[in-house]
């Protein structure tokens, strides 16, 4: 039963919308919210289209077919369809359920001749928000079908949510689904919203091409982060040495400047050489980066804080600088010493700020 696309862009919101605008009927299947050992994640999307090709996963493969099938009547129909399927243990052991699960998915038209007009402006609007790295999060009113998009970064998001679908949403459903990276289902006032998180990727930019990035770099990269290696020093930043990751031969201010660090980025200094990491720092310390690390022992460390206290930075903006950075496991070997940088700037992300003085 169908066909997985092997061209053209993996992600499934733009599969769909390069498949819609080619004249193709299109349906999104998105899980809602799962029991037990789910294969996939709440807000897993598959993309699906009437000669039954399609991009995504909703569960690694054991109900794409029955998925596929009703995505067909959604596409042909105009209507949503929500459905839930459970896993039977000989077959959850086959796609990794040991203990088997249950999902729900939602199925929503994109385009065909009874699709909604506004369904391709929100998908537009969705991919337009990622490549402008905004944070924005679609609510759907599961069981009436109204949905509508929230910039994240306006005041007062969750007073905007409660107006438009007229209930009383938790303002922290919102932060912690923010934080969290995490979808799901809200109940409130009688209502059963699915509040859908699209959050700009991760990027984590190291400041130095030393050893210790050679080891961090993947990673980062495997935990989801786009990586960035800032190092004027030709002889160090090649490719040669970090493969195919973005090198920037530039200062650090510089370099740092152009990217406009946000909420969810990340910096790391190595270098050991205060001309290179303070030049950093300064600009992170600038920045909404939700974490600054920075190696060196605790005297380096003190005498780094001092320099950049002398330059007008106030005490508790310092704080920010997690040094030395990592936590304190025993580290020696770059790769013991980037799984410490790794973990700190994990549990920051999903935990929020923690004392800097648990180090490597």
């Amino acid at each position: 039963m169908g066909h997985r696309e092997t061209s053209g862009a993996p992600d499934p919101l733009e599969t769909a919308l390069a498949w819609a605008e080619a004249g193709h009927g299109v349906a999104l299947a998105t899980v809602i919210s799962t029991w037990g050992s789910a294969p996939r994640p709440v807000g897993s999307q598959l993309v699906i289209r009437t000669d039954e090709r399609f991009e995504g996963s909703v569960s690694g493969g054991c109900v794409e077919g029955a998925v596929i099938v009703d995505a067909l009547d959604v596409i042909a129909s105009g209507d949503t369809q929500e459905r839930s399927f459970g896993v039977a243990d000989a077959k959850a052991w086959e796609v990794g359920l040991a203990c088997g699960g249950r999902i729900s998915v939602y199925l929503e038209p994109v385009s065909g001749p009874q699709a909604p007009p506004a369904a391709l402006d929100m998908l537009r609007a969705l991919i337009d928000a990622r490549s402008a790295r905004q944070a924005v999060v679609r609510m759907t009113d599961l069981d009436g079908g109204d949905t509508a998009l929230f910039q994240t970064q306006e005041q007062d998001v969750a007073g905007q949510i409660s107006r438009r679908f007229n209930v009383a949403f938790p303002d922290e459903a919102l932060t912690d689904a923010l934080r969290l990276d995490r979808s799901g289902l809200v109940e409130t006032g009688g209502r059963r919203l699915f509040m859908h998180v699209f959050n700009p990727p991760l990027r984590l930019f190291v400041i130095g091409a030393v050893h210790i990035a050679q080891a961090l770099v993947p990673m980062a990269q495997g935990l989801g982060y786009d990586v960035a290696v800032i190092d004027p020093r030709g002889a160090f930043a090649t490719s040669a040495r970090f493969g195919s990751v973005r090198l920037i031969e530039e200062w650090p201010d510089t370099a740092l400047v152009a990217e406009h660090l946000d909420e969810r980025s990340a910096v790391v200094t190595l270098t050991h050489d205060p001309k290179l990491d303070d030049a950093a720092l300064k600009e992170a310390l600038g920045s909404k980066a939700f974490y600054i690390g920075s190696l060196g022992s605790r005297k380096t460390h003190k005498a780094r804080l001092d320099r950049l206290f002398s330059l007008g930075f106030p005490q508790h903006t310092l704080l920010r600088i997690y040094g030395p950075v990592g936590f304190a496991i025993g580290a020696r070997s770059p790769a013991e010493i980037a799984l410490s940088i790794m973990a700190q700037i994990t549990q920051v992300l999903r935990q929020g700020a923690i004392k800097p003085d648990s180090a490597a």
